[in-house]
């Protein structure tokens, strides 16, 4: 059964919204990657490499905060607002095929189901109504 997540988008404070959660829920980040350490740094001015590109925190009783430094590449400009998405755990590429196709009637696709760089099959979209989606599965880890 999927699982739901909380996705937030900051303009460009991630890690010290990030740090103040951890904070307040405890725990420790599970991932925190920042932009110049991926394969496509190259596409992002230097400026911004120390920004984040994807931070996980574990909540207490289950469910993960994640988030990333807006920088605004994903085609569309930061607002105040359009900064969360609801993020799906799937537990299989055909659950998370399900979902996506599901979800995708009426709805704007920001990025096409695909393997990643990051070891996931992942997608987003914003819905006929305007709610901003994540489609994520976890490939076992070799």
């Amino acid at each position: 059964m999927a699982k739901f997540n909380f996705y937030l988008n900051f303009k460009e404070n991630t890690e010290e919204a990030f740090n103040f959660y951890k904070s307040v829920f405890g725990g420790e980040f599970e991932t925190l990657q920042r932009f110049g350490d991926t394969p496509h740094a190259g596409d992002v001015p230097a400026e911004h490499h120390d920004k984040i590109m994807h931070v996980s925190l574990p909540l207490p009783g289950g469910g993960v905060l994640m988030g990333t430094d807006d920088l605004g590449v994903m085609g569309r400009p930061f607002i105040l607002g359009n900064n969360i998405s609801l993020s799906i755990g799937a537990d299989s590429e055909a659950e998370a095929d399900q979902l996506f196709g599901g979800l995708s009637e009426g709805a704007t696709i920001t990025m096409p189901l695909q393997k990643t760089f990051w070891g996931a099959y992942f997608g987003m979209l914003t819905d006929r109504f305007g709610i901003q989606w994540m489609v994520n599965y976890d490939y076992p880890q070799a």
